[in-house]
Order: C-alpha cells, then sequence, then structure tokens
C-alpha cells in the first residue's frame, strides 16, 4: 500500500488536469541509466507491532546516554532537565503549533515567543532579540551579514578561538560575496591575541567575531577588545556556545557589544544526536532594522487589552523580496519555547546556582586531572566548565579505550587544530557526579 492515499480515479483527474498521459511521463525527463528497472532491495512489510519491534531492535545498537559516563562539550552540553520543561513544551498548543502569521489565532504563541526574547536580551544585557535562529553557527553569519549591510565595509575579522564549525559558516556566507573573511591568531593563554587584532584591523574591517567563553572554554576579557574594535569603527560580535556561563559572568552587553549570537541548546534541549539547536541573535537597538527573521512586538487592541504580534519582519516572503534582511523564513519555535520555559523554572537565581556549580564541578575535574602523570593544562587562561589538556598518549588512543570502559573523556582537538593534536577538550557539567570524575582521572591515569 502506497503511503500517498491518492485513488486510481484522483491520479486520472490531475493528470487530465496537466495533460500528461501517464505517471511515468513526470519523469520523462531524467536520463534513461538513472532510472530504476525493478524493484527495490528491501524487506517485505511489517505489521505495526512487528515494525515497532524492529525498531526498538535498531535503537539498542545506539550508545544511550543514561548508559556512558560524558565529559563531551564543544558546543553541545548535557545538562539536566526539569520535567516541569518537557511537560510544558509538550502539550498539543504548542507541539503542533504553526507560524504565527495571523496574530487574532496565535495570541499563545506571540506570547512564548516575546517572552523568550526579554528573556534572551535579560540574560545577555542586550537592547533587542529576534524570535530565534537554527544554530548558534547560523546566528554568527547572520550576525556578520548585519555588520556588512551596515557599514557596508569588505573585511571580516574572526578570532581562532571562536568555535571552528562557526567559522566555517561563516567563511561559506562570505565566499560568493566578494568579502573577506580574515582569521586572527590566539595567544598561550588560549585567548584571542590583542596585539594580532591591532596589526590587522583597519577602517576596512566591518567587524570583529569573538566568542567567550571561547572553544577552549577561557573566559576572554572583552573589554580589551571592544577599545581597539570601535576605535576602528567596526562592530563588535560576540558569540558564545554555552549561555548558562552569563548565570555567574557579566554578559557581553556590558562590554559594548553590537551584537551578541550564539547556541541555546543548554537551555533546556536534549542532546539528541547533535541537535536540535537554538540560534540565539541580540543586537543594540540601533541596529534593530537589520536583525534577521522574527521579532515579536508587544502593543494593544482596540479594546485595550495586551496583543503580540510579528513585527519589522522584514523577510523575502513577507516584504522586501531580495532586499530583506535575510532568506530565514522560520524559526525555531519550539526550541524557543523550550528555552524560555528552562529559564522561567529555574528563575535568575537558579540560573546563577546552576552555573556556579558547572564551574566548581569542572575546577574539581581540571585539579584531579593535573595529578596524573603526562598530563598538563594546555591553556592558563580562567574558563567556565570545560577545559584542554594535553596529554602525552595519542587522545585517539585514550578515547577508544575509555570507550570500552563506557568513558567519554572529551572532544579531541586534532580534527580541528593541527597544533593541538595531542590535546582533548574536557567538559564537566551538574550532570557529572564526583565518582565519575574520579573514574575519568582514574582511567586516564592508567593509560
Amino acid at each position: 500500500m502506497s503511503y500517498i492515499p491518492n485513488t486510481d480515479a484522483d491520479i486520472e483527474a490531475m493528470l487530465k488536469e496537466i495533460d500528461v498521459q501517464s505517471v511515468h511521463n513526470l519523469f520523462a525527463h531524467i536520463p534513461d541509466d538513472l532510472l530504476l528497472r525493478g524493484d527495490l532491495e528491501i524487506p517485505g512489510p511489517l505489521s505495526e507491532m512487528e515494525l515497532l519491534d524492529h525498531l526498538k531492535d535498531l535503537s539498542r545498537a545506539n550508545a544511550h546516554a543514561g548508559e556512558y559516563v560524558s565529559f563531551l562539550g564543544g558546543g553541545i552540553y548535557n545538562h539536566f532537565i526539569p520535567s516541569v520543561v518537557r511537560h510544558l513544551v509538550g502539550r498539543s498548543e504548542f507541539y503542533t503549533s504553526y507560524t504565527p502569521y495571523q496574530p487574532e489565532i496565535s495570541q499563545g504563541t506571540l506570547q512564548t515567543i516575546f517572552e523568550y526574547q526579554t528573556f534572551m536580551c535579560m540574560l545577555l544585557h542586550m537592547d533587542v532579540s529576534n524570535a530565534s535562529l537554527y544554530d548558534g553557527a547560523t546566528s554568527a553569519a547572520e550576525a556578520v551579514l548585519m555588520s556588512l549591510r551596515t557599514n557596508k565595509r569588505s573585511s571580516v575579522i574572526v578570532s581562532a578561538s571562536v568555535h571552528p564549525e562557526y567559522r566555517q559558516v561563516i567563511q561559506t556566507y562570505l565566499r560568493n560575496n566578494d568579502h573577506e573573511m580574515l582569521e586572527i591568531p590566539y595567544n598561550e593563554r588560549g585567548e584571542t591575541d590583542v596585539g594580532a587584532l591591532e596589526k590587522t584591523i583597519d577602517d576596512s574591517c566591518s567587524c570583529v567575531v569573538l566568542q567567550s567563553p571561547n572553544f577552549f572554554g577561557i573566559v576572554e576579557d572583552l573589554r580589551v577588545y571592544e577599545k581597539v574594535i570601535h576605535r576602528e569603527g567596526a562592530l563588535f560580535i560576540t558569540t558564545f556556545s554555552e549561555p548558562l556561563a552569563f548565570g555567574i559572568l557579566n554578559p557581553p552587553g556590558m562590554y559594548g557589544a553590537d551584537i551578541v549570537c550564539g547556541e541555546g541548546q543548554s537551555l533546556g534541549i536534549p542532546v539528541g544526536f547533535g541537535g536540535p539547536s537554538l540560534g540565539i541573535l541580540t543586537c543594540r537597538k540601533e541596529l534593530l532594522r537589520q536583525v534577521p527573521g522574527r521579532i515579536v512586538g508587544k502593543t494593544i487592541d482596540r479594546e485595550g487589552h495586551t496583543a503580540y504580534v510579528l513585527t519589522l519582519s522584514a523577510r523575502e516572503q513577507h516584504i522586501r523580496r531580495e532586499k530583506a534582511t535575510s532568506n530565514i523564513c522560520t524559526n525555531q519555535g519550539l526550541c524557543a519555547l523550550t528555552a524560555g520555559v528552562y529559564i522561567a523554572s529555574l528563575g535568575k537565581r537558579g540560573i546563577r546556582k546552576l552555573a556556579i556549580l558547572n564551574h566548581e564541578r569542572a575546577e574539581f575535574a581540571k585539579k584531579e586531572l593535573m595529578k596524573g602523570e603526562g598530563i598538563a593544562l594546555r591553556f592558563l587562561g580562567s574558563t567556565f566548565n570545560e577545559f584542554v589538556i594535553r596529554t602525552s598518549n595519542n587522545p585517539a588512543g585514550i578515547v577508544e579505550r575509555l570507550a570500552e570502559r563506557k568513558i567519554f573523556p572529551g572532544v579531541q582537538l586534532g580534527k580541528y587544530y593541527e597544533n593541538l593534536s595531542d590535546c582533548m577538550l574536557v567538559t564537566v557539567t551538574e550532570m557529572n557526579r564526583q565518582e565519575e570524575i574520579d573514574a575519568l582521572c582514574q582511567a586516564i591515569g592508567e593509560m
């Protein structure tokens, strides 16, 4: 049985309408040698009960997070998600709702988006937030495009301590737009080299993209860079991959950032297979007209009641067409809702306590690992909940052997940085108990 519920009469009527003799004629433009002759080599049909059993068998082949002790990070983080988050987000009113183009029937969805925007502005100390983008990488790239539309300059400077995948996406966006991306190195502390920035930046620079905490977990002193960047009239863009760090760190908005963007997966979104993600983008109010994607505004209806509407959405399917701020035509609505519910459930004090817990456990793990032979910190800068270690043993070998003990010790950095082939990025969150940290230290020490 086909999963497309068209009867023979339906098919005949549709073919007649478009003046085509048969379904096969719809594929006449495909070269003959590419057409499939015969049936696909797949198993026969299953009953619903048999299919569910088969899917369960397939799922058992996956490594379940509960079976392993994980110290993976580098952009996706394992945090505890309160039950209230999944319960509220899973309600049918939210889970199946479509895009809120018609405000008269979408007030609930619009209100949750407005509250999400408000939370992002509070968390990052910024004026304006959009209603989310796809992930941290695309939000960084869209922030760069905002700067290019704003000051019409030709080059972009990105620090090598920015997440490698964010840099790759920025480069992809710029490749065919006649704009140059310049990369500046990090120093021995794992921080962006301010001297290299001063030598590289000039009046052709549209923006400078930094990350704090950066890909190595290092907390960068944004005040130092802000002076250099704004002196040349460029926009200061900061990105992040762990927003919970701002539970104890001053947010970038307090240091003069023009655009703050990053990844919001930590805010109640499960790890999954690297997703789904949530792209956060905020900015100063002066840049409001350049913000891509959706923005929800709060107003009053004709009866004097509070109302919410999509506003200032210069998107290509609404207005402006080719002059639109972006081809971002949707948002991560369910993920944005999840982030909003998560923040509301923890509250300001809860987020601070959680951030402190993450930092303390990471510092404990760092000190314990340093007691082992052949292990050293690669960078000396202050960190939040992840840090880089250098090992005398091959990191690939460590990862392979510890996986046999159901421990994921960290992210191998050689795949991103050739000069860090002997290093791993270790991440510790509130989900890592002391006995798990002890097990990691013991296992690496026995290598």
